[in-house]
Formats: C-alpha cells, sequence, structure tokens
C-alpha cells in the first residue's frame, strides 16, 4: 500500500511543527518554507507562497494539502496592502495550485465564527480563506477554533506575558464574553480524524476544549496555575483598539498579532455542536492541564524549536529591500481579469494625459515618459500562466525597476472568490530610486494609480450580454 503524501503550508509554526511530529508515521509529509530547512518533516520544499508557480512545484505529488497561514507580519520591505486581501491572494494560490495538482483534500485550520453576520475583519478573512481555498474545485475541510494552547502559541504567550507581568489587571467588558480554547494536542487529534477522510470532505468543524469561560476567568486560571494570585480591575471604557495597543505594549507582542486575539474576543467564541466535536470531547485535555504542559518550571511559556528558529529567520524577509502592492477592485459585470488587464494598459495613458505612454510590442510593453521618451516599466506578458481569470506579467525592464534573478518581479490582475472581485498585485518589484525616494515618490504614485483605476472601473458599463471575451493579444 502506498504510503500517503501530505504538504503542509505553515509547517514550521507551532501547530505545523506538532502535525509534522503527528504525522511522519503515517504519511510523506512535505513542509513548505520560505527558506531551506532540514529535519522533521520527511522533505522541505522552499516556496514563495505569493508565487502560484512555487506553489504549484511545491504540491506536486501530494495526495492532500493542510493550510495553517495567516498573512499578519510583512513579507517585503513595502508593504501596500491590508492582511485580508494578502490571505485571499495566498489562499487563491493554494486553491488554484492544489487543484491543478490533483490534491485531494485541503485541510484548513481558521479560527471560530460568532453567530449573526456582523464579524471583524479578521474573522470574516478567515471566512474568506475557506472560500478561496475552495473556490477551485478541490474539497475543503476547515477546523475553526479558538485559542489554542500549547507550546509556541502566540496567543498563550501573550496571556502568560498579561499575568506574569501586571499584579492588577486591566478587565475590560469584552473580557467577560465566553470563549473555549483547545489543547493543541486535540487539535491534532482533529487532524488526523479527518485527513484523507471522503466522509469529512467539503465539512466545517467547530472544535474546543471542555472548558467554557470568560477571558477573565482564562487569566484568572492561568494564574492559578502559576501560584500567583492576581486582581482584576473591570473598566468599562476600554475600546478594543485601546486595548491592542494596551496589550501590546505589556507583552511586547506586535500589533498585528495582539489585534485578532482581541478583535475575537469581542463576540461569544464557544462550539457548535458537531460530530466532530462530540469524537474530541471525551478525551480533551483541559484549559488549566494544557497550560501546565506549555510551562517550564518558571512559568516562562515553552517554545517548540521550529517556532524559534521561524522567529530568527523573519528579520532578513522583512529587510529584503522588495515591494508588495495589493489592491481589490471591482470588476464590472462580465468582464474578466484578462479584459482588465487590456483596459489598464488603454487607460493608463489618456489618465496622465501627454505625459505618459504606454507601448504595446506584441508580448511587451513599455511604460514611461512622453516627453522626453524615457522607458519607466517593461512588462512582459506571461501567456502560459495566464487566462481569462488571470492575466500575469513579469517584470523585465525599465529605469525604475532593478532586475534581479533572485526576485521576479511581476504584475497580475486575477478574479478571486466570485465573478466580480478583482485583485491587482505587485510582487517582488525592485526599485531602483533610493529607498526614502521610492516611498516618497514612485510608492504613492502607484496607490493613487490604482485608486483612479477603481473609480474607472466603477464607471465602466457592464459587458453587452452577447459579447465574447476576447483573449489578451
Amino acid at each position: 500500500m502506498t504510503t500517503p503524501t501530505v504538504a503542509i503550508a505553515g509547517a514550521t509554526g507551532f501547530v505545523g511543527g506538532a502535525l509534522v511530529s503527528a504525522l511522519s508515521s503515517s504519511h510523506r509529509v512535505i513542509g513548505l518554507s520560505r527558506s531551506p530547512r532540514d529535519g522533521g518533516a520527511h522533505e522541505w520544499r522552499t516556496c514563495d507562497l505569493y508565487s502560484l508557480l512555487e506553489v504549484e512545484r511545491a504540491l506536486e505529488g501530494c495526495d492532500y494539502a493542510i493550510y495553517l497561514v495567516h498573512s499578519m507580519l510583512p513579507s517585503a520591505r513595502l508593504t501596500q496592502a491590508s492582511f485580508d486581501d494578502l490571505d485571499l491572494v495566498l489562499a487563491d494560490n493554494f486553491g488554484r495550485a492544489a487543484a491543478r495538482q490533483g490534491v485531494k483534500q485541503i485541510v484548513y485550520l481558521g479560527g471560530l465564527l460568532p453567530p449573526g453576520e456582523h464579524l471583524s475583519r479578521h474573522l470574516e478573512s478567515r471566512r474568506e480563506v475557506e472560500r478561496a481555498l475552495g473556490a477551485h474545485g478541490v474539497p475543503v475541510t476547515a477546523l475553526r477554533a479558538g485559542m489554542v494552547v500549547g507550546p509556541g502559541g502566540s496567543s498563550l504567550h501573550i496571556l502568560l506575558s498579561l499575568v506574569r507581568r501586571l499584579p492588577v489587571m486591566v478587565t475590560p467588558k469584552w473580557t467577560a464574553s465566553p470563549t473555549q480554547p483547545i489543547a493543541l494536542e486535540d487539535v491534532v487529534r482533529a487532524f488526523l480524524r479527518v485527513l484523507g477522510d471522503p466522509a469529512h470532505y467539503g465539512q466545517t468543524y467547530d472544535i474546543g476544549g471542555p472548558d467554557v469561560m470568560s477571558y477573565r476567568e482564562m487569566m484568572a486560571r492561568t494564574a492559578k496555575v502559576l501560584g500567583r494570585r492576581r486582581r482584576m480591575l473591570g473598566v468599562p471604557l476600554f475600546s478594543p483598539r485601546l486595548s491592542t495597543l494596551w496589550v501590546s505594549l505589556v507583552t511586547g507582542v506586535p500589533h498585528a498579532l495582539v489585534g485578532p486575539l482581541v478583535e475575537s474576543l469581542e463576540h461569544p467564541m464557544t462550539v457548535d455542536d458537531n460530530p466532530l466535536q462530540r469524537w474530541l470531547l471525551p478525551d480533551a485535555v483541559g484549559f488549566e492541564d494544557a497550560v501546565s504542559h506549555s510551562i517550564d518550571a518558571d512559568g516562562r511559556p515553552l517554545e517548540a524549536p521550529r517556532v524559534a528558529q521561524r522567529r530568527r529567520e523573519r528579520a532578513p524577509h522583512r529587510a529584503a529591500s522588495t515591494v508588495r502592492s495589493v489592491q481589490r477592485l471591482t470588476l464590472p459585470e462580465g468582464r474578466d481579469a484578462a479584459w482588465a488587464a487590456r483596459e489598464y494598459i488603454r487607460w493608463l495613458p489618456g489618465e496622465a494625459g501627454s505625459l505618459l505612454f504606454a507601448d504595446v510590442d506584441g508580448m511587451r510593453i513599455s511604460l514611461g515618459w512622453a516627453l522626453p521618451k524615457i522607458e519607466l516599466l517593461q512588462l512582459t506578458y506571461a501567456p502560459h500562466r495566464s487566462g481569462s481569470d488571470r492575466a500575469l506579467f513579469y517584470v523585465t525592464g525599465g529605469l525604475l525597476a532593478r532586475i534581479d534573478a533572485s526576485h521576479r518581479g511581476r504584475f497580475e490582475f486575477r478574479r478571486v472568490l466570485d465573478p466580480r472581485t478583482l485583485i491587482a498585485a505587485v510582487h517582488e518589484f525592485r526599485p531602483t530610486l533610493p529607498w526614502w525616494i521610492y516611498n516618497a515618490t514612485q510608492s504613492l504614485a502607484h496607490l493613487y494609480v490604482m485608486h483612479r483605476f477603481r473609480l474607472h472601473l466603477e464607471r465602466t458599463k457592464p459587458a453587452p450580454a452577447a459579447a465574447a471575451q476576447r483573449a489578451l493579444a
């Protein structure tokens, strides 16, 4: 019998590391990472998840895929994008690549969603990722969890830091909302239960531990585990935004990681009954035991080795002098990404009057100043990587672009989620201008141009019902 192969995106995180260990005896485990690694997984494949081509190569030969990725921290020196748009691009890449490589199932770990339609941006993004992963035909099994308690977890680190450092803790109103944390080992059990089982394809399950409590009670019980007495001081005035700033200041954890935790606690975050949860509960680990297993003798959080390695390696990726810019636009009804690319090239010179030119020569597009004629950017269309729902150009020259074999600068339009959602994105662009000049000029000009193009699309009439969509020449 052939051993099934599973790829794990997010294998360097604390959940991913636990899954690598748990699956290695029954599966051939391929870990996906931005930098070369060894040990743990049977194979490590270097993969930039923002590159569809690299994700396709990384998923080659995989039967199943696990997706544990959230884009809370920057991946370029300059990132012009909201976290939810970045998450959408990553998930769309993964779903597309999985479909092209014949992956049978994607298992995704997202967040619990409260009842009702009003969600925070972070929670709405989690739901959007579920949709994007499955938008290209691969069955998705979505596991939704609240706080995961285990060695290396950022939420537990925040909780322990607050309890250890503050003898008197301010507890805003939102800390009274009920929540249902889950131990890392129970999350792993849930993955093992659903992975590769067709009965779970296309299903969504809430998972949680046996204890339902408020965040205020969670802090009190954590203090008990640490053997410390802490006084809780309730205040009605702290907004979630102010709370995020306060928690970040006390714990030293970046706002981008604190924000989702605080925002999620505005709502009741408990588990809806389902078959997987009923299976988990009889052997589930209680909250206090999960905390005890995640700290050392001094009450400090244990850290999984791969999490520590990932944090040491994060700085070089942030420091790379590259630009990522992602904007979400709305397509006119009946139009596609290929049309948007053609329309952008047609529209741009007219928007700048006589200042800019756009010359199209076969697969190559030159953009630049008209008088004197200076090529600022050269884009080369990639027909074999493009289609009606994606138009891809590589940055291949121009006065403003630094061409480097190690960074594949590219510009794309892609349709995601539904027929009218369009992503316009620049990836791995390296400017030739000094960085401070670029920030003050070219980067702002790009945002302005994309804003104007968004308005142009909103004013454009829908396509005639009978009009056939042309391929980009």
